[in-house]
Formats: C-alpha cells, structure tokens, sequence
C-alpha cells in the first residue's frame, strides 16, 4: 500500500469538506495496488442540476489513468468514475504480470 497525493478541484460549485473527504477516501483505496507514490487529480464540476461531472487523473511512475462519468449526483458520480479507474488499474495489473510471467520462461 502507497501513499496516495490528492488534489481535489471544484469548477461551478462551492468547495465542500464534504466531497472532498469523499474523493480522497475513495482514492485511497487504489493505492492498494501500487508500490510507489501516486498522484491524483480530481476535478469536480457542475454545468446544471442535471450534468453533473467527475474526471480522475491518476498518475504513477510510467502510468497516466483518466476516467470521467456524468451523472445527476456529484456522490454518485465519483463512485461511477473510481469503479472505472479501479477496472482501468486491475486490468494494468494483470497486463504486468502475464509480461513477467513470459519473461521468465
């Protein structure tokens, strides 16, 4: 488990501690799958009470993950985005570990 730096943007909204500790807790979860210190980027924004956007950009050493969801929920939208992020990493994963798997034969 690594620790994780989070930066979290609000565009269209007012900042809440709320969201923000929502964020950050759910990346946090990804760094269960690394070795080395990441960076996230989380950008929260709202166009209408209907479009509301959550893009993560997560950043480790030779790895760039981006995943953005609209939903009606800023909540919902984040839990939207880290399932996709944490599908985008466990497939990363496994890529990694047939290639190490080859190499030894």
């Amino acid at each position: 488990m690594t620790d994780v730096k989070v930066s979290v943007t609000f565009r269209h909204t007012q900042p809440t501690d709320a969201l923000k500790q929502y964020a950050e807790q759910k990346l946090l979860k990804i760094g269960k799958y690394f070795y080395r210190p990441l960076e996230a980027h989380v950008i929260l924004s709202v166009d209408s009470r209907d479009r509301q956007l959550a893009e993560v950009t997560l950043q480790a050493r030779r790895l760039t993950i981006h995943g953005r969801e609209e939903t009606s929920d800023l909540y919902s939208a984040i839990d939207l985005v880290m399932d996709k992020i944490e599908q985008q990493v466990r497939k990363y994963k496994t890529k990694v570990r047939l290639r190490r798997r080859k190499a030894k034969r």
